[in-house]
Parts: C-alpha cells; structure tokens; sequence
C-alpha cells in the first residue's frame, strides 16, 4: 500500500527558520494547514512545535484544529459562503472578507453566539481573484466600522495564487498606505496588513519588503521549502518533510513502444511513438498509485535513474531503464511532491499517512 510520510524534525527544522526569520523582521506569522487537509495525526505534530495562529480555507478543518488545541487563534482564509456563516463564527477567530453584505451576517451572527468576530479585509492589487477594488475600500470600510460584534483587525492581499502576479515593494507599498489611510480617516488602529505569503518570502530575505507589511501566512514553504517567486526551493531549508513511497507490484522487461492501433487514453490524450527504435526494450514497473490519487506532474522519483512512462486511474507506470539498483516486486519508491502533489495525496482517503523522524 502506497503512503506518504511527514518527517517531524525536518518540519521542526524548517519552522524554526522561518520563525526566528520572521521574528528578526518583526513579522507575526500564521501556518497555513489547508495542505494537512485535517489529517489529525500530522496536525499534531504542527502542535507540538510553537504555532499561535493557523489558517485553512475549509470549516471542518477549523473544527478539527480547534478539538486539538482550543487556544490556537484560526483564520479562514477566504470570504465566507452564507451557508456556512454559523460554523465560522464558531470556529474561526479571524476571516478574510470582501463582501459586507457577508460581513453583516457575521455580525448578526457574532451576536447571537455572544462573540466578537475579527475580520481583514482583503484588496484587489491586481491578481483578480479576491479582493476590494481600491476605490471602494474608504466606502467598503465605513460601513463595516459601523456593524456590531465585528471587529477589523487587519488589511490584506492575495498574489500569485490564480494568476502568479507576483509581489513586488510597490503593490506591498500600496497596501501599507491603505492601512495609514484608513487608521487616520476612522481614527482607529489596524493590527494586521496581511501582505505575505510563501510567495513573499525572498523580499524578507533580500530586506526588500515595505515597512508596515507584518503579518504573513505560509504553508508551501513550511512543509515544502517551496521558493515561489522563482518557481524553486530554498536550499538551506527541508524540501522532503513530506514524501510518497509506492511499491512496486509488477517489473518487466518490455518494448519501449507499444503495439497496435493507437487511439486515446483515460485522460484523452494521445502518444507519438514514431521516434523509439522497433526493437528497443527496457526494464518497466508498476506501482500502487494512480490518477485517482495524484497527478504524476507533480511528483518526481528520487532515484534520478527513474522515469515516469506514464498513469491510469489506479497504476503510475514507471521507467527503470537497465534497472541498476534491481528493483524488485514488493521494494518501495520514493518520490518528492510539489504543493499540488502532495496536497492531492493527503486528501486522499487510500494513501495511508505516517509520521518519522
């Protein structure tokens, strides 16, 4: 049975860097857990280290976190749905908004469960997917200073995500001066402006990111070493905390190209097979995960030596070339993931989850 496991002194090794990073910057962070998809085994060890704040965009994970530490502050990271407005106000401290008209019900809300709701308010700087237009956020903020049981702890902004805009000191500028705008015309005081994400992080590194900008959340780079803004790893951190290991159940030696008429495969797609030699063989395998688990783009063998041939819903076949390492039915492989590939891993309901050291 394929699983995947998270190795707990590399996610402490990367938490503490990042940490003691955030901490030299004046930056209050919070873990982003959505990729941990509610799994309580590996959200206990994420509690087991320093965490005061985490953020998910799912409901049921927040009730999942709260049952498991009850202190920890949660934020849902994205503008509520009407339905589900009962359980946030229950589960999350914090969410991020852009409608008012959804504000007003979390204020409704809040008063019934005897609560105050925070909210941060999220700007569009030009990634268009959520996000206040900049010049409805004087109006937008108004009329929610007015609203009962809700109280705005912050200003934020998403980039990359949909579109990889990537952040830079003048989008990151813009956003602090909203913040000195808003605090002078209400004559309040804003907490939070809420600009960074794993994206975010060389801008720190290269003491390039704005003053003002100190509240950051990070997932990617927590568990992956995930370098965003340019599409690599950091090196001097952990890009393993999380890997896959599927066994073998089949190794053959095949031709290299198949046979007969060719059509389309479960995906659609089609192949060109004309440039492999007719008579040109290698060592093939199978192993326990397919589709329906993850999408082979977004995992990578360890072993350079192997390649991936392709994947049905269920089997990922798997090129061994001459096999130097003789591989045999039962021996497990080892990949790493990216973001997308672990995240389809950990929701998946077959792919058992350990932890090691």
């Amino acid at each position: 049975m394929a699983y995947i496991t998270l190795n707990r002194t590399k996610l402490r090794e990367n938490f503490l860097y990042l940490d003691d990073l955030f901490k030299k910057n004046n930056i209050e962070w919070a873990v982003v857990t959505k990729l941990l998809c509610g799994n309580t085994t590996y959200l206990k060890e994420l509690f087991a280290l320093d965490v005061k704040q985490v953020c998910d965009s799912r409901v049921t994970n927040l009730k999942t976190i709260k049952k498991i530490n009850a202190e920890v502050e949660t934020i849902y990271i994205k503008p509520p749905a009407k339905r589900s407005i009962k359980s946030i106000v229950q589960f999350a401290d914090i969410s991020f908004n852009t409608e008012l008209e959804t504000i007003r019900m979390l204020s409704a809300e809040a008063g019934l469960q005897g609560k105050t709701h925070k909210v941060i308010i999220m700007i569009e700087l030009g990634e268009l997917r959520e996000g206040v237009m900049r010049d409805d956020l004087l109006g937008f903020y108004e009329s929610v200073f007015e609203l009962p049981n809700i109280e705005v702890v912050g200003l934020g902004a998403n980039l990359s995500c949909l579109y990889g805009v990537l952040p830079n000191e003048d989008k990151l500028i813009q956003l602090s001066l909203y913040k000195q705008l808003i605090e002078a015309r209400f004559n309040v005081k804003i907490p939070y402006v809420s600009g960074g994400s794993s994206v975010t992080i060389p801008l720190v590194l290269h003491n390039q990111l704005p003053e003002g900008i100190n509240h950051f959340r990070v997932g990617d780079t927590l568990f992956l070493a995930s370098d965003v803004y340019n599409n690599s790893t950091f090196p001097f951190m952990h890009n393993d905390v999380i890997s896959l290991f599927a066994e073998i159940i089949e190794v053959t030696e095949k031709p290299k190209a198949p046979s007969g008429e060719l059509g389309h495969n479960v995906e659609g797609e089609t192949f060109d097979f004309s440039h492999i030699e007719p008579d040109a063989t290698t060592c093939r395998a199978l192993i326990d995960i397919g589709i329906l688990d993850v999408e082979v783009a977004h995992i990578v063998p360890s072993d350079s030596n192997i390649e991936i041939a392709g994947a049905s819903s269920d089997m990922v076949v798997i090129d061994l070339n001459d096999n130097p390492r003789a591989y045999k039915v039962g021996d497990l492989v080892e990949f790493k993931l990216d973001y997308m590939g672990a995240l389809r891993l950990l929701n998946s309901r077959y792919i058992e989850k350990k932890v090691v050291d």
